[in-house]
């Protein structure tokens, strides 16, 4: 038996638009479904070495909840690159800030640390309300 293996022009080819409702969806859970669309697992052409991913639209972004007291106690650190340069963001805080950024750190955490995991990156599209500009994609809606 022969291994299929996926070129990157069949696979550009092949991208479909998806929207997913982050309302009431725990973060975790929405990450690592968001993931593995990204990634192109969902499919039967996945090859690991190349893009193979979908499209993702997630909306509703600053409706998306933690459990327990997550909600304080979670933590995002970043840091300026002085000395004594960290800074400290509570989830609350940051959803509060910039509604996406908590979707879009969770989900970077999940894809690979390579130029292959930037690029799919750049395919998750996270907007805070319940509108987004890709309506000429004609995105299918993905349920959890």
């Amino acid at each position: 038996m022969r291994t299929f293996v996926a070129k990157p022009a069949e696979a550009h080819a092949t991208r479909t638009w998806w929207v997913i409702d982050a309302k009431g969806q725990p973060l975790g859970r929405l990450a690592s479904k968001v993931a593995t669309v990204l990634r192109g697992k969902h499919k039967v052409s996945y090859t690991p070495h190349v893009d193979t991913g979908d499209y993702v639209v997630v909306i509703n972004a600053d409706q998306v909840k933690v459990t327990g007291d997550k909600a304080s106690a979670k933590k995002y650190y970043r840091h300026s690159g002085y000395p004594g340069g960290i800074r400290e963001e509570s989830f609350e805080k940051l959803s509060a800030r910039l509604p996406a950024a908590p979707i879009e750190l969770a989900v970077k955490g999940m894809l690979p640390k390579n130029v292959l995991g930037r690029q799919m990156l750049t395919k998750l599209k996270v907007y805070g309300g319940g509108e987004h500009p890709h309506a000429a994609q004609k995105p299918a809606a993905l349920s959890l």
